[in-house]
C-alpha cells in the first residue's frame, strides 16, 4: 500500500541555499514515491491466511493526531561537562486520509494553537514518508528545523531558548522483511490488514543520510574547530528483528528494531580525500492497537537515531521520527467519483 503523507507546518524565512536544497530533494522524493506506487500497483505478494487476513471492505477513511520531531543530543565523557538536548517546539498535527483498494493518501497540518506557548517557537518543514509493503519497509526523511529549546540532563524543567540553531536532515532507510507471508508490518502500522496469529521476522537493510547543523553561538563549542556550520554524510547497513503479538484475536502489540554501522565524512565529495569515520545507527519502532470488523485504532512511534560526530570526549546524535494515534473506519461502499481512477492503478 502506498501511503503519501505531508505535514504542513512549513518553515518560512529560510535561507535560499536551504530552500534550494529542500526543493531539489522534494522533487526527487516525489518521483521516487510515484515509482514505489507504480510498482506496488502491479505487484501482489502471497500471504499465509492462517496468520494474515485482508479486510473485506475496500474503502476506508482515517483520522490521525501526530507529532514529528528532529532532536539533537550532546553527551560528554567528562563528568564536569553537562549533557544536553535540543528539543523543537512544533504544533501537534491533525490528519485526514482515505484508502481505496491498494491506493492510500493522507495529509496533516500543524495548527499553531496546538503549540506549547510556554516554550520558544520552532519553524520547521518536515516531510516523512513511511512505506510498509509486504516484503519491504522504506522510510524517507526531508526535515529542516530552526529554533530550538536547550534542556540540560541535570535540569529537566528549565528550557533555554536556542533560536540560532538550524538543523537540516534528509535521507532514506530501507529494509527487507523476512517471513513476510506470516509477519505483516501493514497490519501493525498501516492498519490496512489484520494479523490473526503472532509472528515475527528478521530484517536486513541499509540507510543513507545527509545532515547539516548551523549555529551562531549555542553550539560553537560543540562543532569542530568552533565553526558555525557542520556537515555530515554517511551510509551503511543494518539488521534486526520485528515481531507482532496477537492478544485475544483483536488486540495487538508490535515492535521492531534495527541496529547498524555507517561510514561517513563531512561531505560526499570528501570521500577518498579524508579519513572516514564510523557511526552507529539505531532505529526502533513500536505500535499497539485494536482491530474490529469495520474499524481499527492504533498508536505508533518510530525513532531513527544516528551519530553525526564522535570523539573520545563527546558524541552528537540526531534523532528523528513520528508519534501518531490513528483511527480507521472501513465502509462497504465508496464514493462513485473514485471509479474514474484507472483500473491498472487501483486494483
Amino acid at each position: 500500500m502506498a501511503l503519501i503523507q505531508y505535514s504542513g507546518n512549513t518553515m518560512r524565512n529560510t535561507a535560499s541555499p536551504t530552500k534550494a536544497l529542500i526543493n531539489n530533494y522534494s522533487a526527487r522524493f516525489i518521483s521516487f514515491l510515484l515509482l514505489i506506487g507504480l510498482y506496488q500497483s502491479v505487484s501482489v505478494a502471497q500471504i499465509d491466511s492462517l496468520y494474515i487476513i485482508p479486510f473485506e471492505q475496500k474503502f476506508s477513511i482515517q483520522t490521525s493526531v501526530s507529532s514529528k520531531f528532529l532532536t539533537l543530543s550532546q553527551e560528554y565523557d567528562a563528568k564536569s561537562m553537562r549533557n544536553f538536548s535540543l528539543i523543537p517546539n512544533t504544533p501537534v498535527n491533525i490528519g485526514l486520509g482515505f484508502t481505496w483498494k491498494n491506493l492510500s493518501m493522507s495529509g496533516s497540518y500543524g495548527f499553531q494553537f496546538l503549540r506549547d506557548k510556554s516554550k520558544g517557537r520552532t519553524k520547521s518543514f518536515d516531510f516523512q514518508y513511511h512505506y510498509y509493503a509486504r516484503k519491504f519497509v522504506i522510510d524517507l526523511f526531508l526535515q529542516n528545523y530552526r529554533g530550538y529549546n536547550k534542556l540540560y540532563e541535570d535540569d529537566d524543567e528549565n528550557y533555554i531558548r536556542a533560536s540560532d540553531v538550524q538543523i537540516t536532515q534528509y535521507g532514506a532507510h530501507g529494509m527487507y522483511v523476512f517471513n513476510n507471508k506470516k509477519f505483516s508490518y501493514k497490519a501493525a502500522y498501516n492498519l490496512s490488514e489484520k494479523q490473526i496469529k503472532s509472528a515475527g521476522g528478521f530484517l536486513l537493510g541499509g540507510n543513507v543520510f545527509q545532515s547539516r547543523i548551523r549555529s551562531d553561538s549555542t553550539l560553537t563549542a560543540v562543532l569542530p574547530n568552533n565553526k558555525k556550520q557542520f556537515d555530515n554524510f554517511q551510509f551503511g547497513v543494518n539488521g534486526g528483528y520485528g515481531y507482532t503479538w496477537v492478544i485475544k484475536k483483536n488486540y495487538f502489540v508490535a515492535g521492531s528494531v534495527t541496529v547498524g554501522v555507517n561510514v561517513g565524512a563531512e561531505r560526499i565529495d570528501r570521500f577518498g580525500k579524508q579519513k572516514l569515520e564510523v557511526y552507529p545507527n539505531f532505529f526502533p519502532r513500536a505500535s499497539a492497537g485494536y482491530h474490529a470488523h469495520d474499524w481499527s485504532i492504533g498508536i505508533s512511534v518510530l525513532t531513527n537515531s544516528i551519530a553525526v560526530q564522535m570523539s573520545d570526549e563527546a558524541s552528537t546524535m540526531l534523532s528523528s521520527g513520528t508519534f501518531q494515534l490513528t483511527f480507521v473506519k472501513r465502509f462497504n461502499t465508496h464514493p462513485k467519483i473514485l471509479n474514474i481512477l484507472p483500473k491498472n492503478i487501483v486494483k
